[in-house]
């Protein structure tokens, strides 16, 4: 009975590794979004002031 109980020691042991893990990933704080990156948008320099080729269409 002594040599069951210690060939089962090793199994219940990872069993409460494997628990531990996944209760703190389900249960953990949220990790925040990895799209959530503070990044502004690029823009043209002169805007569509400058545009010569749009100038034509409004003339009708």
């Amino acid at each position: 009975m002594v040599t069951v109980a210690v060939l089962i020691l090793p199994a219940l042991a990872l069993l409460l590794f494997a628990m531990t893990c996944l209760e703190d990933r389900l249960f953990g704080d949220p990790a925040p979004p990895r799209h959530a990156r503070r990044r502004h948008l690029r823009l043209l320099p002169g805007g569509g002031a400058g545009r010569a080729h749009d100038s034509g269409r409004d003339a009708a």
